[in-house]
């Protein structure tokens, strides 16, 4: 049977789902490592995993070799090695270099997560990305601005989405970046880009050694950069209804040249079988340019939204494909949406919450999941916030309406 070690840094609500989705595999083994001891894995799971390798980070290569080399020494030949986590892309490659495993290796894997390499791939390959450059110092960094003028985007080189990420319109803009110690050197360099004008969209892709069998695409509304600079906005992603929109259909050919560009020549192989996801800009010339491509399933609530929309488990259907590369596609049936509630205020904790039931009541039939934030919890780092709310309709311009309704209606404020 394949031996399917899958990575969970903590067995966490989300992360359960995929385990969960691999344990329900006929014919497949499968362990699991984690910075979590054996106890934490869910009760009704239990059963299901073979095998447990307790680590004290999920990141750091070597533990991971010692860990798949034991679960391969104990249980049988390690097959495949998964894990969800951006910034496990990385260690999992070097894993899978040393061992032999199959799947993503250390060449494709800073492909994708050096965003600098990234465009550069991307570029000579004829794929459309807007300028960019790699800032090693301040006089550097001087020097893109001069090339393409303000404004620029600034994020690290390997950043997590818009996480970091700043917009420079002057120079008061770079002075005040330095005080935040984001000064770029030679050991952490910063990703340069010019300021796009335009809607941002997802691209889900489904590829079985390379050959797109999937697509799903979404947009987000307001941008995430847009959310990232002023606190005061709520967030929502939507899944139109329509699963052959213009748009979406024009950028097919985009898509598919910018992932053969980044697989390479090990597309053909099990590397090339992966849920990616894509980030890029419709401009108003009605151009497309990539803007980030991550090979691992998306965030921002995409897995439990794409489920809705096609009546199916992502989570599973993900397993499937990563374990023993079968992916059935399945007809879009409705639009979904998530809606993502952010505080507005000074402070660290919530103090207040409005307009819950208001918002209920309009979202009516199409809210499938709320949470709620709470008065007493912490500040969200994050653009995600402090709640959110998933929803379901059977057109898109209904999903947008219950979406807007719950942004518009839930006030959270921070003291």
């Amino acid at each position: 049977m394949t031996h399917v070690v899958f990575i969970a840094p903590l067995f966490l609500e989300t992360t359960n789902r995929y385990v969960e989705g691999f344990a329900n595999i006929d014919n497949i083994t499968l362990s699991v490592i984690s910075q979590d001891p054996e106890s934490s894995i869910p009760r009704a799971l239990k059963s299901r995993v073979a095998g447990h390798y307790r680590v004290t980070n999920t990141l750091d290569a070597e533990q991971l070799t010692i860990a798949t080399r034991a679960l391969g020494k104990g249980i049988g030949k390690v097959d495949r090695l998964i894990g969800v986590l951006e910034q496990l892309q990385i260690p999992m490659a070097q894993v899978r270099d040393t061992l032999g495993i199959e799947g993503i290796n250390g060449e494709v894997a800073q492909n994708f997560r050096d965003k600098d390499r990234m465009k550069d791939v991307l570029r000579a390959h004829e794929v459309p990305v807007a300028k960019s450059g790699l800032a090693t110092s301040i006089e550097s960094l001087h020097k893109f601005i001069d090339q393409v003028g303000y404004p620029i985007i600034v994020k690290p080189q390997a950043g997590l989405g818009t996480r970091d990420t700043f917009r420079i319109t002057s120079k008061d803009d770079l002075v005040a970046l330095e005080k935040q110690g984001l000064r770029p050197t030679s050991q952490e360099p910063l990703q340069c880009e010019q300021f796009v004008i335009a809607r941002e969209h997802t691209c889900e892709t489904v590829t079985v050694r390379g050959k797109p069998v999937w697509r799903s695409g979404s947009r987000y509304f307001p941008t995430p950069l847009e959310v990232l600079e002023n606190a005061w906005m709520q967030y929502c992603v939507l899944i139109p209804r329509e699963d052959n929109l213009p748009e979406f259909e024009k950028f097919a050919p985009i898509n598919k040249a910018a992932l053969d560009a980044l697989f390479g020549s090990s597309s053909q192989s099990a590397a090339g079988t992966a849920l990616t996801h894509m980030e890029w800009f419709l401009q108003q010339d009605g151009t497309a340019l990539v803007n980030e491509v991550g090979a691992r399933p998306p965030g921002v609530q995409l897995m439990p939204m794409m489920s809705i929309a096609h009546e199916t488990d992502f989570f599973a259907d993900w397993a499937r494909l990563m374990a023993i590369e079968e992916f059935t596609p399945k007809a879009r049936k409705w639009s979904a949406g998530a809606a993502f509630f952010r505080g507005q205020g000074k402070g660290e904790r919530i103090v207040s919450v409005e307009g819950i039931e208001k918002a209920v009541a309009e979202a009516g039939d199409a809210l499938v999941e709320f949470r709620t934030p709470k008065v007493g919890m912490p500040r969200a780092s994050g653009y995600e916030g402090e709640g959110r709310a998933l929803v379901k309709a059977s057109s898109t311009e209904a999903a947008k309406k219950a979406l807007l309704s719950l942004i518009q209606n839930v006030q959270v404020r921070y003291g």
